[in-house]
């Protein structure tokens, strides 16, 4: 894990939609130091109008093609955190074409006890799973 929630208005192609799936796995991977085969994404696509992201004060204009990513994770550092958002802004922009005024991440910490992967189980307590994989 990360879990990571991508938030796009309607309008990118499944092709468009798997390569900004793609880059923010691989940043995963190199910032966030996710193993292998970890990888737990959801996107969702929003009607016109169904995102509103104001620039909280920055003089960013926003356009259509704003992406949210909303990242669910425990252990990381703040400089992987920081790390992430300059690594995500630069690849984003250069791999999928989204403006770096058009890019909102939140990042959310929790516990080992937060996360039950299939069965009815909490594997990083029962110690199906090793706390390195986070």
């Amino acid at each position: 894990m990360p879990l990571v929630r991508i938030d796009v208005q309607k309008g990118r192609t499944p092709e468009e939609l798997r390569r900004l799936a793609d880059t923010i796995q691989d940043v995963m991977l190199d910032v966030f130091a996710a193993p292998p085969r970890d990888r737990y994404q959801i996107i969702t696509e929003h009607d016109d109008g169904h995102i509103i992201a104001e620039d909280t004060g920055l003089g960013l204009e926003r356009s259509d093609g704003i992406v949210i990513i909303q990242i669910f994770q425990q252990g990381r550092s703040t400089r992987q955190k920081v790390a992430a958002y300059a690594e995500l802004a630069k690849r984003l922009e250069a791999e999928c074409g989204v403006r770096p005024e058009d890019l909102m991440i939140s990042v959310m910490a929790n516990k080992y006890a937060d996360w039950s992967f299939g069965m009815g189980q909490a594997q990083f307590l029962n110690g199906t799973l090793s706390s390195s994989v986070g």
